[in-house]
């Protein structure tokens, strides 16, 4: 378990302010947040590499606020590596081993056996990361801190390592918390998600609850939410059946209309009348040519004002009566339909497609 309570820390002008959140015991937190958040800072509090103002740090039944590093029992993995420049490769990983058969093992499944008598200062960027992700293994640490451990790599490279550390992570049931700048690879590794800007804790929670109901809306832009807008939510009667798709229990008794602009959308949610926003992803907006025959209420006809390809999937901007909708499409749909600025379409997207924050 790693639990922080209340964590200060000053460096300078900046301020790791007041942070607490907990990864329980063989769970896997990733703190995302932009440069300049407090990641790093973070992460060398919980090592005991920087002193603490106020607050807390328990690893496991401990706390170890005032415990030396090396008696923390964890492993750390920063982003540039920091390998020891007169050892090789297979020293490298070596040094501090649990044993000479576990340095092996990492040494091979990290490919580093090929390279295993090489100088260090010799390796790329990507190369070294394999080292120093493999020496951090070999400790068989029951904690294990990652500070963007696949920034060097190139992304087929970045997946390959990122599927082998997470099969580690399976076999051994280790308590890690990753740090990374790429919210899909937060997606993709973690149980836990840790939102951090500007030293302070914005949200904390399961990925998928972070992703698709952030707390604010400043949340919602930081997670990268296309469609965001500020409207009035008011309670309706349940009167179409979209909203049956919904969890047993999950607000189904609450369906709500939400005001913005010229706009009615139709969601579901907890929020109390008045003020608020509504936050709805560019993947839940569907396009047709034509309106769509099914129960979903959510159906706008508007005029595509821009498409911007980004490999795979174009974003679609319709304006719907002076209002934005963003949708993420194949770029294969936009060939097959025709989809070019000024064509007419509808946008579609589900009651429970939208966040009420």
């Amino acid at each position: 378990m790693i639990g922080v309570q209340a964590l200060t820390v000053r460096l300078g002008d900046f301020t790791l302010d007041n942070v607490s959140f907990t990864v329980p015991t063989g769970a896997y937190g990733v703190v995302i947040g932009p440069a300049g958040a407090g990641k790093t800072t973070l992460l060398e509090s919980i090592a005991g590499l920087l002193p603490i103002r106020a607050g807390a740090v328990r690893l496991g039944d401990v706390d170890v606020t005032r415990v030396a590093p090396e008696r923390r029992g964890l492993g750390l993995v920063y982003q540039h590596a920091y390998l020891f420049p007169h050892l090789t490769v297979r020293q490298n990983v070596a040094y501090g081993a649990a044993d000479s058969a576990l340095a092996d093992e990492m040494t091979e499944r990290f490919g580093l056996h090929l390279v295993g008598e090489r100088d260090v200062r010799s390796l790329s960027g990507g190369e070294r990361q394999l080292v120093a992700l493999a020496r951090a293994l070999a400790r068989r640490p029951d904690i294990l801190l990652l500070d963007e451990p696949f920034a060097a790599l190139d992304p087929r490279s970045r997946a390959a390592v990122r599927r082998e550390v997470r099969t580690i992570y399976f076999e051994r049931r280790c308590t890690v918390l990753h740090v990374t700048h790429d919210f899909a690879e937060a997606g993709l590794v973690g149980d836990i998600a840790i939102l951090l800007d500007k030293g302070r804790l914005l949200q904390a929670g399961e990925p998928t609850d972070v992703f698709r109901r952030p707390a604010t809306p400043y949340v919602a832009s930081f997670l990268g939410a296309e469609n965001i807008y500020l409207g009035t939510a008011r309670p309706i009667r349940a009167i179409t059946p979209d909203w049956s798709d919904a969890a047993e229990g999950q607000f189904a008794e609450h369906p709500l209309a939400f005001d913005t602009g010229s706009l009615t959308l139709y969601a579901l949610g907890d929020a109390v009348p008045g003020t608020a926003h509504a936050v709805l992803r560019a993947e839940d907006v569907s396009l047709s040519l034509e309106a769509l025959e099914s129960s979903v209420r959510n159906q706008f006809r508007g005029h595509i004002v821009e498409i911007v390809a980004a490999g795979a999937l174009s974003k679609v901007t319709v304006n719907v009566s002076g209002t934005p909708i963003i949708a993420a499409v194949t770029t294969r749909a936009v060939q097959e339909l025709g989809l070019e600025p000024g064509r007419e379409v509808v946008a579609s997207f589900k009651a429970t497609a939208i966040h009420i924050c």
